[in-house]
């Protein structure tokens, strides 16, 4: 599973998107971090390793909602404008 892994102080939220068995707790030990997201800064920061998540989505992996819509929103980001 692709998921979101929360890191930072407390009401300052931070995460780290990481492949993790899915059983294991949020914040468990994880596989591979494969990017960053940070909410708090204006406009957010998305940093994923595309090729990473391309591979674990081969492999079977699945990505959770948020991440899903993460990739999403930073390929419509990185597509040039028309």
């Amino acid at each position: 599973m692709i998921r979101l892994a929360r890191i930072g102080a407390r009401k300052q939220p931070y995460y780290r998107v990481v492949v993790i068995d899915k059983e294991r707790a949020r914040n468990g030990r994880s596989v591979e971090v494969v990017g960053l997201y940070n909410p708090r800064t204006n406009p957010t920061t998305i940093d994923l390793k595309r090729d990473r998540i391309d591979y674990w989505v081969s492999k079977g992996a699945q990505l959770s909602d948020t991440v899903g819509r993460l990739l999403t929103k930073s390929k419509a980001a990185a597509a040039p404008a028309a």
